[in-house]
């Protein structure tokens, strides 16, 4: 699913990003991404699913068994 139509970036992109590219950051996916630096009309929902992913990642560092 788009998160950022001006950008065409997804939600897989963002995930992978979190999880590959270690962003932590909305800088970060403005980098990497250049996801919300246009309209800014995705940036709560960006910024939702990236704390989703960093908190799924730290659960799964947490429990490595979890991960698996």
């Amino acid at each position: 699913m788009y998160i950022c139509i001006c950008k065409k970036v997804t939600d897989g992109q963002i995930r992978k990003a979190v999880q590959e590219q270690e962003i932590t950051n909305m800088r970060g996916l403005r980098v990497k991404l250049g996801a919300c630096d246009q309209c800014g009309k995705c940036a709560v929902e960006a910024k939702q699913l990236m704390r989703q992913c960093l908190h799924e990642k730290a659960a799964s560092d947490h429990n490595p068994r979890r991960a698996a």
